[in-house]
């Protein structure tokens, strides 16, 4: 190739990598949504309902993947009371993976779930799953959760549960930059 053909390649690349890192997108939207996750699951943690339910879309369904789903943010609040009020049951989450739609508008989060059994005659103190949630931005720019389901999970040892807590990132993993083409002279 001659080499000032080479140059109008690399003119003709360099605007449009950097408008695609400017531009926001699904990539900022999926960040977005992960710390939003990562605050959805903290309401329960602090056993804090009305926070919950902040999170919860006017027409949420949750149990979504079952052939009994919940819905309506009034109802999933009922539903999850003990899950909630902490004092025998408790869950933890985050998210593993988020993608999010072109136009930034919806979001799929998945990632593993833990819940733990306090009761001293629970056959099982720990129980590991995935869950999967999808997310749909408001009118006022924040994001509800629109679906919420999960698998029944597994029963889980001790060092599965601590494997579970270290597992968990704060930061939205940035997404791997656009290869560029080599070039060669």
């Amino acid at each position: 190739m001659p080499r000032h053909a080479c140059w109008v390649l690399l003119l003709a690349i360099v605007p449009c990598a950097a408008a695609l890192a400017a531009a926001p997108g699904p990539d900022r939207a999926a960040c977005e949504v992960w710390q939003r996750e990562l605050a959805f699951a903290r309401s329960v943690q602090r056993h804090d309902a009305a926070a919950f339910a902040a999170f919860l879309a006017d027409d949420s369904v949750f149990d979504a993947n079952t052939d009994k789903p919940v819905r309506g943010p009034q109802a999933i609040v009922r539903h999850w009371a003990t899950i909630l009020a902490g004092k025998a049951v408790r869950l933890d989450w985050y998210p593993q993976h988020v993608v999010a739609s072109a136009d930034g508008t919806l979001a799929n989060s998945s990632g593993p779930y833990l819940f733990e059994n306090t009761a001293a005659s629970a056959a099982s103190r720990y129980t590991v799953g995935q869950f999967s949630t999808t997310w749909r931005r408001a009118a006022d720019g924040a994001w509800r959760v629109a679906f919420d389901g999960g698998d029944s999970g597994r029963p889980a040892s001790d060092k599965e549960a601590a494997a579970f807590r270290r597992g968990r990132r704060q930061a939205c993993p940035r997404p791997a930059a656009a290869a560029l083409p080599t070039i060669r002279h």
